[in-house]
């Protein structure tokens, strides 16, 4: 683990395991999203709040604003971002993680898709396929949703989704719709601690 990432661990157990038993990191790639407040500092906080929760922040995506998609769509418009990311965590615990996070900046639980101050979504964990009744990986809506893909194409041109092909062919795929606008550079990933 590099020192910056010892100096940041949380309050989550690292839990990716090689068969000889030594820790392993890997490479994923996180969602976030924000709504309500100053929504580009919603944004940067939570790339800083990771390094405390095992997650080393490697790189940002530029800044999209895009409308609501999902259940609930007469809300404020969204800022997206992904984040490439590596960290030890197996997926659960990497999605406590995100939890957590979110818990800091004081997401309160409410209405599915609704307005929120700060989204964190496991969207992938190296080439790993998982599922449990608490995550599905690749995130269910990763090959379905420009907002997503645009920011990981940035971060990783020539990404392949597990179990599903090359993010660029899922892009291509969708269509019309979706209106993606970048509208800011890059989040800062410094360790800060």
């Amino acid at each position: 683990m590099s020192r910056a990432m010892t100096a940041a661990v949380g309050d989550v157990a690292p839990a990716c395991h090689d068969p000889r038993g030594r820790m392993t990191l890997e490479i994923g790639h996180l969602g976030l999203g924000s709504n309500v407040g100053d929504r580009r500092a919603n944004l940067q906080a939570a790339a800083a709040e990771l390094w405390n929760h095992s997650v080393a922040v490697l790189a940002s995506s530029s800044v999209y604003e895009t409308q609501p998609v999902g259940e609930v769509l007469d809300q404020p418009d969204f800022l997206n971002a992904c984040l490439r990311v590596q960290t030890e965590l197996d997926p659960e615990a990497l999605l406590d993680a995100c939890k957590a996070v979110e818990r800091a900046l004081g997401r309160i639980p409410g209405v599915r898709h609704g307005p929120r101050a700060i989204d964190v979504d496991v969207l992938l964990l190296g080439d790993r396929e998982h599922a449990s009744e608490r995550l599905t990986l690749p995130h269910p809506e990763v090959a379905s949703r420009r907002f997503v893909l645009l920011p990981l194409l940035e971060l990783d041109p020539g990404l392949v989704i597990p179990g599903r092909g090359p993010a660029a062919r899922a892009l291509a795929g969708l269509g019309g719709g979706q209106e993606v606008r970048r509208v800011g550079p890059p989040l800062d990933v410094a360790f800060a601690g």
